[in-house]
């Protein structure tokens, strides 16, 4: 298990619910070394929780402010959404995995059966920077001593310089059950457990916050790795 000279904490998927994210936040500035902190947040920031327009803008504000120590990579939901507004009449998936709680959150209430529609609503009511910020989020962070973050999955037989935008998004096969050869462990959300955990290379932290009401974050540093969880009401 990696022990980092500097703190680093992984925040799971956080899918709109920005009373968890500013509680979490709330926890790991109580953490010992969190003033020098690198904070890396796993990605599938936006859909299905009810704020995602603000969760953007909080997390804009913390990179912008701190790129030094704030990073935010892309998940799969956040392409999905690109891929949308870039070619809504080809690019529909995203309209079925939690676009509606993204567009009330703009301030769109238009059905989702109309893509163009909808696609032009939410490019006028999506501030430019939200627009340029996703559109130039890494797919994968490394730090020190064999740590790296993605989203989903990175394939074990491949370098961490040679991997796949669709395994670092959406997930590889091989990444559950084969530990990487190089000994690198890897941080990742997007597969929801009832608990998060460590395992075969894997640090998996996505707790289902959306859902759930429980966000998970991996806080790391050079004596332990623990985890730390802010708790919400849950989706009813």
């Amino acid at each position: 298990m990696p022990r980092p000279s500097q703190p680093i904490c992984l925040i799971g998927d956080i899918h709109g619910r920005l009373d968890l994210l500013d509680q979490i936040i709330g926890l790991i500035a109580a953490q010992p070394g969190s003033e020098t902190a690198r904070v890396v947040v796993l990605g599938d920031m936006i859909d299905r929780g009810p704020d995602s327009a603000q969760v953007l803008s909080h997390l804009i504000g913390k990179t912008r402010k701190a790129p030094d120590r704030w990073v935010c990579l892309m998940g799969n939901h956040e392409r999905m959404m690109l891929d949308f507004l870039a070619d809504p009449g080809k690019s529909r998936q995203w309209l079925r995995y939690g676009a509606t709680a993204t567009l009330h959150s703009y301030g769109i209430g238009i059905g989702i059966d109309r893509p163009l529609a909808v696609a032009e609503k939410l490019r006028e009511a999506m501030p430019a920077d939200h627009i340029d910020w996703l559109n130039g989020l890494p797919l994968i962070w490394t730090g020190e001593q064999g740590l790296a973050a993605v989203h989903a999955a990175a394939d074990p037989a491949r370098r961490l310089n040679k991997q796949k935008a669709t395994d670092l998004l959406w997930g590889h096969p091989d990444f559950i059950h084969r530990p990487r050869r190089d000994g690198c462990w890897i941080g990742h959300g997007h597969v929801i457990t009832a608990q998060p955990f460590t395992a075969n290379g894997r640090i998996s932290v996505d707790t289902g916050a959306w859902r759930s009401g429980i966000l998970t974050a991996a806080w790391m540093d050079a004596d332990e790795l623990r985890f730390i969880q802010a708790k919400g009401p849950p989706r009813t």
